[in-house]
């Protein structure tokens, strides 16, 4: 199936709806996404009957070598609104994150609003893509357990050094986000970066794997002490019950709901600071979130992170995460035990 099309067609649609007749994307993942050329430098593409991307001089030839889109060298911005205007286009819809300095190039000769209508395509998932995260997810998994973590006695920084080499030499491309590995008080920081320090308890441990553009994520904590336990056990429970109660129909609040009523009824909702999970693909963070604010349905074909966390500040924390495939009921992916 060329799925490129397809979602260009369901773009098409959904622009329709809304009278716009032009669709312009800059973000990178957002272009490979439509055309499965990625950008190394800047690349307007712009979504209408007939799409078209504006690349770079430099990007002309990996462009026209992995395009599904036509593609022509960008020579101004004058003279991209010029072909427009002549095609008769005057709605132009924007992504939300498009930098206002662009903006300003377009928004004397067109109606401009911004929309996610990339975003709808990329929150359901293909077999395909499905199948990238998997392999991510089982590269970084064995690169975890070859990390024998229980057993190092190095500082946060080699091991995390390590864990991202032995992560490309299992397949991956890259690491999907920067590595953290943390211990001690400094795991009570949901993005600690890994110290020039010998490890400490517990030890926390956010990786994942790029694999052909998709990305993988997961968190484990491993605890030694009895009050560490009793966190890790309420975690550990909050995660579970998220992930039993994932099905399509309910909305994305709702299983975030799930987790912290968990974690708040251990007397520690004050404690968990942030969203339940995340979408993930060819970036490290989608949409939709499993947070109290998304009122998104669940869908088959999404991909959502599960990630309960608690964190004492100044003393340690615990955060707990699978990836989860959604079809008529939730899937963990990969087969790493929760308990290290």
């Amino acid at each position: 199936m060329d799925y490129n099309k397809l979602h260009i067609n369901n773009i098409l649609k959904d622009m329709e709806e809304d009278k716009f007749q032009a669709y312009i994307l800059t973000q990178f993942t957002n272009v490979e996404y439509i055309s499965n050329y990625k950008p190394t430098s800047f690349a307007f593409c712009l979504i209408k009957e007939e799409p078209i991307i504006y690349v770079s001089k430099m990007d002309m030839e990996i462009a026209r070598l992995n395009s599904s889109i036509e593609v022509k060298e960008f020579e101004s911005f004058s003279k991209m609104v010029d072909e427009l205007k002549s095609e008769g286009i005057k709605s132009l819809a924007i992504e939300p994150s498009l930098e206002f300095n662009i903006y300003e190039k377009f928004m004397n000769d067109f109606s401009i609003n911004s929309k996610t209508y990339v975003d709808k395509q990329r929150s359901i998932k293909t077999p395909e893509e499905i199948d990238n995260i998997e392999k991510a997810t089982n590269i970084a998994q064995k690169a975890f357990l070859e990390l024998d973590i229980l057993n190092r006695k190095d500082k946060e920084t080699q091991i995390a050094f390590d864990l991202v080499r032995m992560m490309i030499e299992n397949g991956a491309s890259k690491e999907s986000f920067d590595t953290i590995v943390t211990s001690g008080t400094n795991s009570s920081l949901p993005h600690a970066v890994p110290e020039a320090k010998k490890l400490e308890n517990p030890i926390l441990i956010d990786w994942g794997a790029k694999y052909n553009g998709y990305c993988s994520d997961n968190t484990r904590t491993m605890v030694y002490k009895e009050s560490h336990q009793e966190i890790w056990d309420i975690v550990a429970e909050a995660h579970d019950e998220a992930i039993k109660a994932i099905k399509p129909g309910l909305k994305c609040c709702e299983i975030d709901k799930v987790a912290r009523d968990i974690i708040s009824e251990y007397g520690y909702g004050d404690n968990f600071i942030h969203s339940t999970g995340h979408s993930l693909g060819l970036d490290i963070h989608e949409s939709p979130t499993f947070s109290f604010r998304d009122e998104t349905i669940v869908e088959e074909g999404m991909v959502i992170t599960v990630e309960p966390g608690i964190y004492l500040e100044g003393d340690f924390g615990v955060r707990l995460e699978d990836t989860i495939a959604i079809s008529k009921k939730a899937k963990i992916i990969g087969d790493l035990p929760l308990k290290i």
